[in-house]
C-alpha cells in the first residue's frame, strides 16, 4: 500500500498579510542567496526541503539568507551565544504596530526617517531596526544594557549602508531602567517596542531552552546548544516577563508627552491582568491587547498612550503630516 504524499500548506495564516514569510521558505533562492545555507538543506517526511531548526549554525545562516534575500542586507551575524531571533515573528510584531500608528492617522501608516521607533533590549541581532528602516523607512533608536550586544548592532549598522544614519544605538547604563538615559531631554518618540526577557530565573531559561530544542529535534539533548538559547538578560530577569512589564508600564508614565505608544510582547496571557492593573494605577489614557499567531504558538502586543486626544492630534500635525506611505 502506496501512502498518500502530505501536502504541507502552502501559507502560514496566522502572520500579518504584509508578512514577506507568510509562504513556506523557499530554501533554493535562500541558498543562491547565502551559497552558506546550502550544506544545512535536507529533505523532510514529506520529501521537501528544510534546515534542522535544532542546528543553531543552520539558523542563523537560514536569518542571514532571508536578511541578504528580504531586506537588502550584505551583512549580519550575531557572537556565540546570543539570541538568533524568528524573523517571521519579529516582522509581524513591526506590521501589527504600523497598522496601530496607522489607525490613529486617518488609516495611513506613517512612513520615513521623520518616525522615530525605540526597541528596548535592541540585543546583538539588531533585528527590529533591519526590519522596520527595509518596510516602512522608520528611524531606530536601539537601547541595551548589554556592551556586546551593543557593540554587535553597532556592527550591522556599519556594515549596511543603508542602515547608516537610520539606527542609533545607546548603551543603557542602568539596568533598572529602561527609558531614562535613554529618552533624551526634548527627543519625541512615536513608538515603542520591546521583546521582554520571559523567564524569572537563569534555572528556568535553560529548561526552555531545552524544551525548545527538545520539540525541533527527536534526540533528547541534555545541554542547551550555544548560540541557540541567548544570553542571560535575553531571556531572563528577576520577576521573569510579568514584573519587567510592570516596571515598564510604571516608568514609562514619566515619559507621558515623549511617547506617543509604548508597546510590549506579552508571551503569557496570564500576565495580562497584573499589566492591565498597573496600566490603570499609570493613568494610560488608552491601551491595545493586539493578538498574534506564530505557528503553534500565540502572544500579544501590549501597547498604551498617555496623550488624550486633543495631544493625539497636535502630535499627527506636528510629526506625521506627509509621512503616510502604505
Amino acid at each position: 500500500m502506496h501512502l498518500k504524499k502530505k501536502t504541507q500548506p502552502k501559507e502560514k495564516p496566522k502572520l500579518h498579510p504584509r508578512n514577506r514569510h507568510r509562504e513556506r521558505y523557499d530554501l533554493k533562492l535562500l541558498v543562491t542567496a547565502c551559497p552558506e545555507l546550502a550544506p544545512f538543506v535536507t529533505l523532510n517526511v514529506h520529501g521537501g526541503e528544510t534546515i534542522d531548526f535544532a542546528n543553531p549554525e543552520a539558523v542563523n545562516l537560514l536569518n542571514k539568507a532571508l536578511l541578504i534575500q528580504h531586506y537588502d542586507m550584505s551583512y549580519w551575524d550575531i557572537p556565540p551565544g546570543y539570541l538568533c531571533p524568528p524573523i517571521p515573528g519579529r516582522a509581524d510584531y513591526l506590521h501589527n504596530t504600523a497598522d496601530l500608528l496607522g489607525s490613529y492617522n486617518f488609516g495611513n501608516i506613517p512612513t520615513g526617517k521623520n518616525i522615530t521607533c525605540l526597541d528596548v533590549g535592541v540585543g546583538a541581532n539588531c533585528i527590529y531596526p533591519v526590519i522596520g528602516t527595509r518596510e516602512y523607512g522608520w528611524r531606530f533608536i536601539g537601547s541595551d544594557i548589554d556592551p556586546v550586544s551593543v557593540a554587535s548592532a553597532n556592527k550591522i549598522i556599519e556594515a549596511n549602508a543603508r542602515l547608516t544614519g537610520m539606527v542609533e544605538c545607546r548603551m543603557q547604563t542602568n539596568p533598572a531602567d529602561l527609558f531614562y538615559g535613554i529618552i533624551q531631554k526634548d527627543e519625541y518618540i512615536d513608538l515603542t517596542i520591546c521583546n521582554p526577557p520571559f523567564h524569572a530565573s537563569m534555572e528556568a531559561a535553560t529548561a526552555g531552552t531545552l524544551r525548545k530544542l527538545n520539540n525541533l529535534n527527536e534526540k533528547k539533548i541534555k545541554e542547551p546548544v550555544l548560540n541557540f538559547g541567548g544570553q542571560n538578560g535575553e531571556l531572563w530577569c528577576e520577576g521573569g516577563e510579568a514584573q519587567f512589564v510592570g516596571n515598564m508600564i510604571r516608568q514609562s508614565r514619566q515619559f507621558a508627552t515623549s511617547v506617543f505608544w509604548f508597546s510590549t510582547l506579552v508571551s503569557k496571557q496570564s500576565h495580562l491582568k497584573g499589566a492591565y492593573d498597573a496600566l490603570a494605577k499609570a493613568a494610560a489614557v488608552t491601551i491595545k491587547t493586539i493578538p498574534m499567531g506564530q505557528g503553534n504558538k500565540t502572544s500579544r502586543i501590549l501597547a498604551w498612550t498617555f496623550l488624550t486626544k486633543e495631544q493625539q492630534k497636535a502630535w499627527r500635525d506636528l510629526r506625521w503630516k506627509g509621512s503616510a506611505g502604505k
